[in-house]
């Protein structure tokens, strides 16, 4: 593939982020889509309350603009569009309904597993109708594992997983959109590597998308992106993850995803049992904030951090 096309998608979708921002930001603010702050985190949180949330639609709306413009719209274009656009309007519902109607929960949990299984369940369908392989190969070596029909179960559990844990990220200005767009850049370069041309593609538009987005949400952040966001951006990390045949190597370039999502099971599980927490407050992310770290030093760290998993997982990928 050519690599031109790749930085084209990047651009494109960059471009497309930036302009949506002045756009969508005003409108968010005057439809009262302002962010509730939890009063038991960090207290320097408590003067973003109302900042403007949704500005997934931002993100989404760009990837889904350049992707729609670069792809080939095979099958594997449906599967990632789906996976991407399914899991963001569970999010968009999620966050309409705490706005609009006052309710700190939005979609319960049952409407939210719903969603999230309806969506997983196409994929799988599709997966199937492709004769997508059901072989998982274990990163740094030869050996091989067919899950047959076991497979798609292993999917929904990955696009559930995956789409959680990366929600669970979005907590500090810029957190998300910068280790979201290193997690896409590795997913980039190996799918270009295994000439997975949709999902080379849909990576590179997110990397784009994301980074504009940053352009709004860095430090102090003029929008949050919300579940909106973070949950499309989770199915599609997913969704590029099973395409390119590097499932288990999402654990590792998806490592601060992986890391938040521990921190939020160990702090309830030790709490439950134990009646004690680990962290002074999960995810960790906000660990360290509580423990006198800026919001810009937590984002950078987490930030290497990620690029560290990333590189690693490209290491073994290739």
């Amino acid at each position: 593939m050519d690599v031109k096309v790749i930085l084209l998608s990047i651009g494109a979708s960059f471009m497309l982020a930036v302009l949506f921002g002045p756009l969508f930001i005003p409108l968010l603010r005057r439809l009262k889509f302002g962010q509730q702050i939890r009063t038991d985190g960090p207290q320097s949180h408590l003067k973003k309350t109302g900042t403007p949330t949704m500005g997934g639609i931002i993100i989404l709306l760009a990837v889904l603009l350049a992707f729609l413009k670069f792809s080939d719209k095979t099958n594997e274009f449906w599967v990632l569009l789906i996976a991407c656009l399914g899991f963001g309007l569970v999010g968009f519902l999620d966050d309409y309904i705490k706005i609009a109607f006052k309710r700190s929960l939005g979609l319960t949990a049952s409407q939210k597993l719903f969603g999230q299984l309806l969506f997983s369940v196409m994929i799988c369908v599709l997966l199937h109708q492709m004769h997508h392989s059901t072989v998982i190969g274990i990163p740094g070596t030869s050996a091989e594992l067919d899950f047959g029909w076991f497979y798609y179960p292993f999917v929904v559990i990955m696009l559930f997983g995956t789409s959680n844990a990366v929600n669970f990220t979005d907590g500090v200005d810029g957190l998300l959109g910068g280790t979201g767009a290193v997690a896409f850049t590795a997913f980039t370069i190996l799918a270009l590597h295994a000439s997975e041309h949709e999902s080379a593609i849909f990576s590179a538009t997110m990397i784009g998308a994301l980074l504009g987005f940053l352009v709004f949400n860095a430090h102090p952040a003029k929008v949050f992106m919300g579940d909106s966001g973070s949950l499309g951006i989770g199915g599609g990390m997913a969704a590029v993850a099973i395409l390119t045949k590097t499932e288990l190597l999402l654990v590792v370039i998806g490592g601060v995803f992986v890391l938040e999502m521990l921190s939020v099971i160990l702090q309830v599980g030790s709490f439950k049992l134990r009646g004690k927490r680990i962290f002074k407050m999960s995810p960790i992310h906000h660990h360290f904030e509580l423990s006198g770290w800026s919001e810009w030093k937590v984002v950078t760290v987490f930030w290497f951090v990620g690029i560290v998993f990333a590189a690693a997982g490209v290491f073994l990928g290739r």
